[in-house]
């Protein structure tokens, strides 16, 4: 089982695409949390510009864009 965290924020299409992408590989057992980057002032510079990112179980494994043939080798699919 695995833990994918998405750093997101609001009006991003890349991050609808990515969120949409982890909903359809990273189902049960994993375990998904979104990370609005927005709301918490402390990650918001670091991420401002390379949103979405993916990370599985602390790994980044995308930006900007995720490849869904590196998302399921991260997953263990």
């Amino acid at each position: 089982m695995s833990h994918v965290r998405v750093y997101t924020r609001s009006g991003c299409h890349l991050c609808e695409d990515a969120i949409a992408i982890v909903g359809r590989l990273a189902g049960p057992p994993h375990t998904v949390e979104l990370v609005d980057i927005d709301a918490d002032p402390t990650i918001t510079d670091e991420y401002t510009i390379r949103v979405p990112v993916v990370e599985v179980d602390g790994e980044e494994v995308a930006q900007y864009q995720v490849n869904e043939a590196v998302l399921a080798g991260a997953l263990g699919a």
